[in-house]
This record gives C-alpha cells, sequence and structure tokens, in this order.
C-alpha cells in the first residue's frame, strides 16, 4: 500500500510538471520588465513606399484652378456623362515600379521607393513651388496596405489596413488570435524587401522583447504563419477522437504496467 501511495504521487507530480511546462508556452509576452527596463525608440512608425505599392495623392490649395492639373480622375459613367451627378470624383492611383517611381502629372517622374508618406507629400510640395505660388497641402496614402495571417488562427485571411499601421498582435487579433493548436514560439514572417528577395523571420511571441524587434511592426504585404504543434500534426493524421484515445490508452498501459512491475 505504502509503494503504491508513493507511486501515485510520482505520477501527479510528473503530471504537475508536465502541466506547468505546457502552460508557460501560453501566455504571450513574459518577462515583461525587459521591455520597461531597455532603451526603445520613441520615434514612431511610419511605413515606407515599397514597389508595387498603390498611392492617391492629391493637391489641395484655395485656387482650385491652380490645383486641378495635380489631380487627375478617372473617367467613369456619372463624372463623365451624367455631370448633374454629386458623386465624389475617383482619383487616380499611381503604381510605383519596380524602381521605385511614379509618373505625376506636369512634375513627371518620382522617385517615391524607400520613402515615407510624410517625406513624398514633402517632396511634392517642393517640387510644385515654380507652379503654385501658395503653399499647397499634399495628402499621400497608401491604398494595398494589406497583410495575410495563415496557419493555426481562428479566421486566417488578408486584411485591409486603413491607417497603415499595424503589428503583429494586432494582426493576429484580426485572424481572431492562435487557437489551442498554435505555436506561440515559433510564429514566421514572411516578408519581401524592396530587392524582390523573400525573408522568413522566426518570432517568439512568449517573449517580451518581441515587441523590441525591428519586425513587430508590419510592412504592407507581410505574411503572418502560425505554425501548428505536434498534437494537430498527429490529429491531421488520425483525427481528434482517435489520437486522444490512443493517448490514453498509452498512458494507462504505461502505469499498469509499472504497477505490475513493482507489486508482483
Amino acid at each position: 500500500m505504502k509503494r503504491m501511495k508513493q507511486l501515485g504521487y510520482c505520477v501527479l507530480a510528473v503530471f504537475m510538471l508536465t502541466a506547468c511546462q505546457s502552460y508557460k508556452k501560453v501566455p504571450y509576452l513574459q518577462d515583461a520588465e525587459v521591455v520597461l527596463y531597455s532603451t526603445q525608440n520613441e520615434q514612431l512608425y511610419d511605413a515606407k513606399i515599397m514597389p508595387k505599392d498603390l498611392l492617391t495623392i492629391v493637391v489641395s490649395c484655395t485656387s482650385p484652378e491652380l490645383a486641378a492639373p495635380f489631380n487627375l480622375t478617372v473617367a467613369t459613367q456619372n463624372n463623365a456623362v451624367l455631370n448633374y451627378t454629386t458623386t465624389q470624383p475617383v482619383l487616380q492611383q499611381y503604381l510605383v515600379d519596380n524602381e521605385g517611381n511614379i509618373n505625376f502629372p506636369v512634375l513627371g517622374e518620382l522617385h517615391v521607393g524607400g520613402l515615407t508618406k510624410k517625406a513624398t507629400e514633402q517632396m511634392i510640395v517642393e517640387k510644385l513651388k515654380p507652379y503654385i505660388t501658395e503653399m499647397p497641402i499634399v495628402t499621400v496614402r497608401m491604398v494595398n496596405y494589406k497583410i495575410s495571417v495563415i496557419g493555426e488562427v481562428a479566421r486566417p485571411g488578408t486584411f485591409t489596413i486603413s491607417n497603415e499601421k499595424v503589428n503583429v498582435l494586432e494582426a493576429l487579433a484580426m485572424a481572431g488570435d492562435m487557437t489551442v493548436y498554435g505555436l506561440r514560439d515559433d510564429v514566421k514572417l514572411i516578408r519581401e524587401n524592396a530587392n524582390g528577395k523573400q525573408e522568413i523571420i522566426p518570432l517568439d511571441l512568449n517573449k517580451a522583447e518581441t515587441i523590441l524587434s525591428p519586425y513587430y511592426y508590419l510592412q504592407q504585404n507581410d505574411i503572418i504563419y502560425v505554425t501548428p504543434n505536434k498534437a494537430k500534426a498527429r490529429n491531421s493524421d488520425v483525427g481528434n477522437s482517435t489520437s486522444l484515445w490512443f493517448s490514453a490508452t498509452s498512458i494507462l498501459v504505461s502505469i499498469a504496467s509499472l504497477l505490475f512491475n513493482i507489486l508482483k
């Protein structure tokens, strides 16, 4: 009987130790004090324009006729035929080519690749000085700022980011967060750089220091892939219920075999 109790305590200790180790892999951003005592860059993140981006550029001033040549609109039925309607004109979108250039009316070819929106706006304002005597307002927006989240999340998909700023945790929230099968310590960021080279960056979301990483904020067209754990891999072969029955049976057989060897 004494041996039975000792065996029971051992089995219980093993289960508790296993549970503690599993739990440590679940919470995000552990050891937050690492971030509190770190030297962070206080500059706000600002996305940079890259090849294949679609931009809208609006030039405004107090004299609309002066800004009109720089605001191209797309001809539609509403603004080309039904002139009496009050629909908003559709602005021309500018596709950034592989060299990072766009063709802008009057000003010609502009190199915007690698620039932030603010830097692009300032550059266009400077180039407009010979054409507009007053200080114009230039507004640049990225139309196709999208990111994708796939793998072990509740709602995988592609999401359009209206404010052109999103981090890894926000992307996961859009996708309904990870499932119980997702590996928090092995999230992969797939990114194409300005030279067209693909990168795969592993991220450990269990560690709070991840928010200090240069990859914490996502760029347009980034892909987040949440790696499945071993349990999901097993389940994909034999099904959830079968896997659970095999696991439970294996544990019971191991315990019975151990008890038999001790008590014989």
